[in-house]
């Protein structure tokens, strides 16, 4: 392994010798970040359009839902992650704008992109939780691809660990807001290089993502009532974050109180899901015995 290596992950004997974040094309500087999660909404359009052909739905609303709700959750998770970290936009208005900087909280995307399908499903006469069964395939497979984003702009890692899956990271290349005192304290110094050494948060939400999504499509055939698979994607989902937001160290604060704000939100998601669906299928159950 090569001491200078911009990353590598220390035990894997994977290394980046020169991380490059952007590509330039006719001078004009493309972040890789923005080109992942293009690539990340482009493929979870493909899967949610290939599940409402399965059911027999016409792909073509889909796509036109898409032309809205896109735009609207690039909005909402921009307007997300900009209020809870407020402290690092107030002086400088204009870099709300830089998103290809990074700085969109999947959250806000979601909830823009709920409170988009509600008004598309009411004008155009259509069931919004029939809609939503297909377009949260087709969200949690974006953010299976979107999280690569963070590895490219060197964010979304957890505290310090020295697991299977420690990432060793050049410390130049890290926002030092990012940087907790426990990494501080375990800093590695290599032929004059700093390095951070941390959990790859990324990769973890990434790979329980692929899991859920794996489990969704599995399961999509049996499910009982239109909601059902958007309550699993919120339980499987939030179930994950409860724990991997717990070892970030950029979580978003609940406005100075501490309160890790993508973690209660998944906490307060993951209770109400598993309630419903509990009470859903019990009343199915209650039914079927009536019926007999």
């Amino acid at each position: 392994m090569a001491n200078t290596a911009d990353i590598s992950f220390v035990h894997l004997g994977i290394t980046i010798d020169h991380l490059q974040n952007s590509i330039s094309i006719f001078g004009f500087r493309i972040a890789f970040y923005g080109i992942i999660i293009g690539i990340g909404i482009l493929a979870g359009l493909w899967v949610a359009t290939s599940d409402a052909k399965r059911r027999g739905q016409d792909p073509d609303i889909y796509l036109d839902f898409a032309l809205y709700g896109i735009i609207f959750s690039i909005i909402g998770a921009r307007i997300y992650y900009v209020i809870f970290d407020w402290e690092n936009y107030r002086d400088n208005l204009i870099s709300i704008f830089n998103l290809r900087a990074g700085g969109l909280a999947i959250y806000g995307g979601v909830i823009a992109a709920v409170i988009t399908l509600t008004v598309y499903t009411r004008k155009k006469k259509l069931s919004f939780f029939s809609m939503a069964d297909s377009g949260c395939l087709g969200l949690i497979t974006g953010q299976i691809i979107g999280r690569w984003g963070n590895f490219f702009n060197c964010e979304a890692f957890g505290g310090y660990t020295d697991s299977l899956f420690a990432m060793r990271i050049r410390r130049a290349l890290v926002n030092e807001s990012m940087i907790s005192q426990d990494l501080l304290n375990h800093l590695i110094v290599k032929d004059g290089v700093e390095y951070i050494q941390v959990h790859p948060t990324f990769l973890y939400e990434s790979v329980w993502n692929l899991g859920v999504l794996v489990f969704m499509l599995w399961y999509r055939k049996r499910k009982k009532f239109n909601g059902e698979m958007l309550l699993i994607y919120l339980l499987g989902y939030g179930l994950g974050r409860v724990w991997i937001e717990g070892l970030r160290t950029d979580q978003l604060i609940f406005f100075n109180t501490g309160i890790a704000v993508s973690q209660a939100l998944s906490l307060v998601l993951v209770v109400i899901s598993a309630l419903v669906l509990i009470w859903k299928h019990r009343q199915i159950r209650l039914k079927s015995k009536g019926e007999d």
